[in-house]
């Protein structure tokens, strides 16, 4: 069974920067697309970055990149995000999702209902 745990969250200033962790086990490591989600209150949640285990695609919204990079630690089996220059808008509840895939990249891409494993959330709130 794969459990995800994130940690990370927490209230921040506009302009400032914020690093989320999500500690993975359960699963074989090289062959899920594994990402962050948001979901702010009142909105659906959306895709913020994901990557495939087992190659070095990644994806990222138009809406953080420049300002969101996701990276792993395959060793320690725990995904990254850190952003930087946050903004009010970037206030939401993030995810940390998974699923298994096969072909090198992500045919699930940023859309949330194609992840099966989900963590328990971690809170970010920018303020202006």
């Amino acid at each position: 069974q794969v459990q995800l745990v994130e940690s990370g969250g927490g209230s921040v200033q506009a302009g400032g920067s914020l690093r989320l962790s999500c500690a993975a086990s359960g699963y074989t490591y090289d062959n899920y697309c594994m990402g962050w989600f948001r979901q702010a209150p009142g909105k659906e949640r959306e895709g913020v970055a994901v990557l495939y285990t087992g190659s070095t695609y990644t994806s990222t919204a138009g809406s953080v990149k420049g300002r969101f990079t996701i990276s792993r630690d395959n060793a320690e089996n725990t995904l990254y995000l850190q952003m930087n220059s946050l903004k009010p808008e970037d206030t939401a509840m993030y995810y940390c999702a998974a699923v298994e895939r096969s072909g090198g990249f992500c045919s699930s891409g940023l859309v949330w209902n194609q992840y099966l494993y989900w963590g328990q959330g971690t809170q970010v709130t920018v303020s202006s």
